[in-house]
């Protein structure tokens, strides 16, 4: 079953899919518009990869000084970047190039330390969609995201629905893509990863503890392409959801 995390005549629900919205735990049913979509779990430590595709490393590989053969690039992110289904993200004034990224989002579920590749999906309660914008002109370079690209206020989207890992059949074969404003500009399959699910987790449980709750960021495909205050940016994997997101001006937000 799919869940969300919304927030509802003051209050925090946990809510799923109903024929006219959504039905909250406590049995009310309303309208999706009528509440506020948080992230879809309790958020640990979020985990993101870079340069996970072979084909988006292939479409950057001009401007890369790293390859397929180097450890994955990882960089870890504030629970502050983080906004739900159908949230605003700023695009800040003056900058050339912002684009979104469609990611496979990857929950764990229970401690893992030191876990070999055999056991590691044994570690994964489920999973999400996640959007998460980047912004090229903040970039010192092309292979290590700094503060400013990656740890924006607002612009890491989670949602809507958590799905249990049990309800995927193989995480490994899901077609990714993006549309902007209703046009599809990224499209791709999470078999084309250079590091799998139990690669990153046996790499990260090898000198970190992971928690129940700790988000893995797998990457994004190729197709990334420059987004404009006013548009809808729609990211979508198969069998998990459509996680929808507004990109707005400084103005939405007082600066």
């Amino acid at each position: 079953m799919k869940l969300a995390r919304v927030a509802y005549s003051g209050g925090i629900h946990e809510a799923v899919p109903h024929a006219e919205g959504l039905r909250l735990a406590d049995g009310r049913v309303v309208k999706e518009s009528e509440v506020v979509w948080l992230p879809p779990f309790e958020v640990g430590t979020i985990i993101a990869l870079g340069l996970n595709y072979a084909d988006h490393l292939k479409e950057l590989s001009k401007e890369l000084t790293v390859s397929a053969k180097d450890e994955p690039l990882v960089f870890l992110k504030s629970r502050g970047s983080l906004i739900g289904h159908r949230g605003q993200t700023r695009r800040p004034a003056g900058v050339s190039f912002m684009h979104y990224e469609c990611e496979l989002a990857v929950i764990i579920g229970k401690t893992a330390k030191n876990v070999k590749r055999a056991q590691a999906m044994d570690h994964v309660a489920g999973y999400t969609v996640c959007n998460d914008y980047a912004i090229r002109d903040y970039l010192e370079n092309w292979y290590r995201p700094n503060l400013r690209v990656k740890n924006r206020d607002g612009a890491t989207v989670l949602g809507p629905w958590f799905v249990p890992a049990s309800e995927l059949a193989d995480p490994h074969a899901l077609t990714l893509r993006t549309l902007v404003n209703g046009r599809v500009t990224q499209q791709g399959n999470t078999s084309n990863m250079v590091n799998d699910i139990p690669a990153l987790i046996e790499y990260l449980s090898g000198f970190m503890t992971l928690q129940s709750g700790d988000v893995i960021l797998t990457g994004t495909p190729e197709g990334v392409v420059n987004v404009s205050e006013g548009d809808e940016v729609v990211t979508e994997i198969e069998g998990i959801g459509r996680l929808v997101n507004d990109i707005v001006g400084d103005a939405v937000f007082g600066r």
